[in-house]
């Protein structure tokens, strides 16, 4: 364009003096001296000149027009130069970018595959280490499995083996359990007698079966021991004590929290050691070898239907558990026409123990008569034995709630007991006739009925951790009316009133608990505790006094009595004092003793104990207040082997 422009210019600047020449007026002579002019040029000349001139002109814009043509080709060619030239700059940055790009991604490749590589040598460092963990699992598996799989279920067995022995001050004929209401007075025949029980008795076993699901866990536990006793059963030669049912039961468990849980548990009122379990692991047992425990400790295990719900924090539980009243204790006078009855032995037919107590033979009722000249004489009557156990015929079950806390720093419970006692009650009228052949008495009932009395307790238990978990602090007990059962000593539930009516009686039980944890292997405990049963006074119709802790003279609980034979033959078998029918007030027992591990790992635990424990047996004072009491020292050793 600006090529363009230039020629316009110049044609235009051309063409004015060619105007010019042709219009312009010619010039005035001038006035000089005459000379010869030459000619002027005719006009046809100057029309020539005129054309050659304005050939020329044309030429030379021919030529500019030429040259700006050419112009216009060498600028479209450096235009389309330039634009080729444009597009190899972008060609080339995109090429450079491209290529920096690739740069880049090398370096990034380079850089992940350095990452990989390293990678792959940790994952192979860390496969082999897998490999080698994963072949000893299998290995453990394979030769020492924690738990055994069986269609779909997990099996998990355990238990312990246990050698044990027990040396007592005075005897009770109780074997390594030690029965506390039958502790001698210092007078009785076993009084005089030490004894010494060698037993592995408390040997125990046990399988877990669990199976998992989405919504939560199946359960089913046995348990079992050697310390039932059978009609047959004696320490004569084969020392064959029978397998007894200890703990057995299934669970129904959901992931939410809910339990279901139904068979012989530990009783809802037992302490646990975290939140409400049913495993005998999680029962916080006094550290004992004495397999009945410690006075003060609240227990039983019965049937049991338990719903629970647990949060991490906080558990709840309710049951109703199998029934039981223990025989009413206490004179039990009753008024004229009186009479009741609250329970029956076992019948044979059945599964209740309706056995005598020594399986065949009889015991002797045995009397002394002195002559005039000293000389005794010893007249044995064979008698039939009572049965073995009174079964309680119970209108409802034990009802029972507990509440648990676990805050994190210790465990404490709250629970209560309810209990319903019932008996049948006659009024009966005695009429004696007199004839020439003797007299005869009889009874002709006028009424009867059916009485049923209320009983129930609350107790509490808590156990908290010190000094960095090295000592264990723990208070147990329980307080109500008729729930003596529920004490270690069994000692009586009810006692019965003149008018045939049970009448349950108050008891306290407590226990208090320090366990030391010396060492790892090492653990030290103490225990105190008691049972106590308060007294229940009546008065008969007749002015005689009744109830539980009323005795008529204990005058002969410090005197020896002459013991008794069997089936009529020498005397042989000791007998408790005459003139001593003193109730039981409280048991008390102290107890020191240890556990050490000789060994505890995947093999199992291998552990040794020793213990020591002082008894008391007091009874109720009579009104003179003279009131009794019965002690032994008890010595204990075991040695037990666990499963892993």
């Amino acid at each position: 364009m600006r090529l363009k422009s230039a020629a316009a210019l110049i044609l235009a600047a051309s063409l004015v003096p060619i105007c010019g020449f042709a219009s312009d007026a010619a010039p005035q002579a001038k006035k000089h001296a005459a000379k010869k002019k030459p000619p002027e040029p005719s006009v046809q000349d100057q029309i020539e000149t005129l054309r050659r001139s304005m050939q020329e002109q044309q030429e030379q814009i021919d030529g500019l027009k030429q040259n700006l043509a050419v112009k216009d080709a060498e600028l479209q060619k450096a235009q389309q130069a330039a634009a080729d030239a444009q597009a190899a700059a972008s060609r080339a940055e995109a090429a450079a970018q491209a290529q920096n790009q690739a740069v880049t991604d090398n370096a990034a490749a380079v850089t992940t595959l350095q990452s990989t590589v390293s990678d792959l040598k940790s994952n192979q460092a860390s496969l082999a280490t897998t490999v080698s963990d994963e072949t000893a699992s299998m290995k453990k598996a394979i030769e020492s499995p924690d738990v055994l799989h069986y269609k779909g279920i997990g099996i998990t067995p355990g238990g312990f083996t246990a050698a044990e022995t027990v040396y007592r001050s005075r005897a009770t004929g109780g074997d390594i359990a030690t029965p506390f209401t039958s502790i001698p007075f210092s007078a009785a025949d076993q009084g005089q007698l030490s004894e010494f029980y060698a037993s592995a008795r408390q040997s125990r076993v046990s399988m877990l079966g669990e199976g998992k699901t989405d919504w939560g866990t199946l359960r089913g536990y046995y348990e079992a021991d050697w310390l039932g006793t059978g009609t047959s059963s004696n320490n004569n030669q084969s020392n064959s004590y029978v397998l007894r049912q200890r703990v057995i039961w299934g669970q129904y468990a959901l992931n939410s929290g809910w339990a279901f849980t139904g068979g012989q548990l530990w009783s809802l009122a037992t302490e646990d050691r975290k939140n409400i379990s049913n495993f005998s692991s999680d029962i916080m047992l006094p550290q004992t070898i004495d397999p009945n425990y410690e006075p003060g400790f609240v227990w039983t295990r019965q049937y049991g239907l338990r719903v629970t719900y647990t949060t991490p924090h906080v558990a709840f539980g309710i049951s109703a558990e199998n029934p039981q009243t223990l025989s009413p204790g206490g004179s039990n006078t009753l008024n004229s026409g009186v009479a009741y009855i609250w329970g029956q032995p076992g019948a044979n037919g059945g599964l209740y123990n309706g056995a005598a107590s020594d399986g065949s033979t009889t015991t002797s009722s045995c009397s002394i008569s002195t002559s005039s000249s000293g000389a005794s004489t010893i007249t044995c009557l064979p008698v039939v034995p009572p049965a073995l156990t009174t079964y309680a015929i119970n209108p409802v079950p034990d009802f029972l709630a507990k509440i648990a806390f676990d805050p994190g720093w210790g465990h404490f419970e709250i629970f209560g007991i309810n209990r319903v006692f019932r008996d049948r009650i006659y009024h009966y009228l005695s009429t004696t006739k007199t004839t020439a052949s003797g007299t005869t008495t009889t009874n002709t009932i006028e009424s009867a009925y059916n009485d049923t009395e209320d009983g129930g307790g609350i107790g509490g238990s808590l156990r908290v951790p010190l000094f960095a978990k090295h000592l264990d602090v723990g208070l147990k007990g329980l307080w109500g009316s008729g729930v003596g059962r529920y004490g270690d000593s069994t000692i009586a539930d009810v006692t019965v009133r003149p008018t045939g009516q049970l009448a349950p009686l108050h008891t306290f039980s407590g226990l208090s608990t320090l366990e030391l944890h010396a060492t790892p292997r090492l653990d030290i405990y103490a225990n105190w505790g008691g049972d106590y049963v308060e007294r229940v006074t009546y008065l008969t119709s007749s002015g005689k006094k009744s109830g539980y802790g009323v005795s008529e003279s204990n005058s002969g609980c410090d005197t020896e009595g002459l013991p008794i034979s069997a089936n009529g033959g020498a005397p042989t078998f000791p007998v408790g004092p005459s003139s001593c029918s003193g109730n039981t007030r409280d048991i008390t027992e102290a107890t020191l003793g240890y556990w050490y591990d000789l060994y505890k790992g995947n093999h199992g635990r291998f552990r040794q104990g020793i213990q020591y424990s002082y008894a008391d047996r007091i009874v109720w004072a009579t009104l003179s207040g003279l009131a009794p009491k019965g002690t032994d020292g008890m010595l204990w050793t075991s040695l037990r082997y666990y499963l892993p």
